[in-house]
């Protein structure tokens, strides 16, 4: 595959100054100096991209494929559809956040249901969908500012605990009785409809179309003795601390980790992650000289999409967490009014083809009990869970593990 867009040599920031793309597919791998602005232009101009990649053990070949690939697949597709048109006098309006891995084809597929969408109706569609790496602050302020159900968007999209279960911002309408899941599951894939969980809202509410799973990359040349860690007691354990890369940047699956390790462990437990992570890659650190690197990564825990990305017969061994996974589902919401409306646009999310896009291209597994996860039975998943979700202010809940976490990491 030709490279004509970039060089390994460019930095971080002249990649990502570049091409949005860039700037995605970095943080799905963990390089979370790029998503703050202020970081990305401090500390992206004194890091190359050969840089990022090396440290943190991800194949420069097969990173750069992906990347060109999403560059020609964005090419192709952004000029014609964009990611947000103008909602102001829509019949339907649509908003949230797409996965980045797979943002371009989902765009894509939509574009086409569009076409044909709109010359079987005359209801006009608008809708604001953008890249995950752009965060969700966009969302969160025009929810703190709402003060009726009236304003939301018939649909939303997108992962993160606080933004649908915060009681400041989508949290408030759940006890309206404002959402139904209109899209017709009876029972979700077997992979999260089983024995031992059960994703589906019981209340009918809230809908998914998919999760995010964290797992575990190990370099084994960083062992030193220990054994491979196979589960998260492994990685709470006294022999990993300060040797761990965490997903902080990634704000959905971080705090999707801390609720699940503060539901098994307790706070002693959140005590013992923030104890894990290795200081010396906090981005901050990464540019001041004069701090001794204590080591590199032994565990970087990330989306289970980035360990494709690996070099096989490499220092770097996927480690899917004997104990579960620990998920971040990917929601979807929609208005109860006017469902009849909006059933044409829930059923293309909730579809097979979205779901095969989802879990194929991604390695975001799909609920759709229809789509092939391609994902063992003995790879489980750990959910937190609905009744934890009912009993717990969710908002106030990772305000209070974040700031254990951090206690923990300065303590260190």
């Amino acid at each position: 595959m030709e490279n004509k867009y970039f060089d390994i040599k460019d930095t971080l920031y002249d990649i990502t100054e570049k091409y949005e793309e860039a700037k995605d597919l970095l943080i799905s791998a963990g390089i979370d100096s790029i998503k703050n602005e202020e970081q990305r232009q401090k500390i992206g101009k004194s890091i190359t991209l050969e840089m990022a990649l090396k440290m943190k053990k991800v194949n420069v070949e097969t990173f750069s494929k992906q990347l060109i690939g999403l560059i020609e697949a964005s090419k192709n597709t952004m000029e014609e559809l964009p990611e947000k048109t103008d909602t102001a006098d829509t019949d339907i309006r649509i908003e949230g956040i797409l996965p980045c891995p797979v943002r371009v084809p989902l765009m894509e597929s939509f574009q086409e249901w569009m076409k044909e969408h709109e010359a079987e109706t005359d209801l006009t569609i608008g809708y604001e969908l953008k890249a995950a790496s752009m965060g969700v602050d966009w969302l969160k302020d025009s929810l703190e500012k709402s003060k009726s159900a009236d304003v939301l968007a018939d649909i939303f999209i997108s992962a993160g605990f606080d933004l649908f279960f915060d009681k400041d911002l989508i949290g408030k309408y759940k006890s309206e009785n404002v959402f139904e899941d209109i899209t017709g599951m009876d029972h979700y894939n077997k992979d999260f409809e089983n024995d031992y969980m059960s994703l589906k809202d019981p209340d009918n509410e809230y809908s998914m179309i998919g999760v995010v799973p964290a797992v575990f990359l190990v370099n084994s040349e960083e062992l030193n003795g220990r054994k491979m860690p196979t589960s998260w007691d492994d990685i709470l354990g006294e022999e990993f601390e300060n040797s761990v890369s965490l997903p902080i940047g990634d704000f959905d699956l971080f705090n999707a980790i801390l609720l699940n390790i503060q539901n098994k462990y307790g706070d002693e437990g959140v005590m013992k992650l923030g104890k894990s992570l290795l200081q010396s890659m906090h981005p901050s650190e990464m540019v001041k000289s004069h701090i001794k690197k204590t080591g590199k990564p032994v565990v970087t825990i990330m989306p289970y999409f980035f360990t494709k990305m690996t070099k096989r017969g490499g220092p770097m061994k996927a480690v899917w967490p004997k104990d579960g996974a620990i998920i971040s589902p990917i929601f979807m919401l929609t208005k109860k009014e006017g469902k009849e409306k909006l059933k044409p646009i829930v059923d293309f999310f909730a579809s097979v083809k979205v779901g095969e896009i989802l879990s194929h291209n991604g390695r975001f597994p799909s609920v759709n009990p229809d789509v092939d996860n391609m994902i063992s039975k003995e790879q489980k998943y750990m959910w937190y869970g609905w009744d934890n979700i009912k009993k717990n202010d969710i908002g106030k809940l990772i305000t209070k593990c974040e700031k254990l976490f951090h206690e923990s990491v300065k303590e260190v």
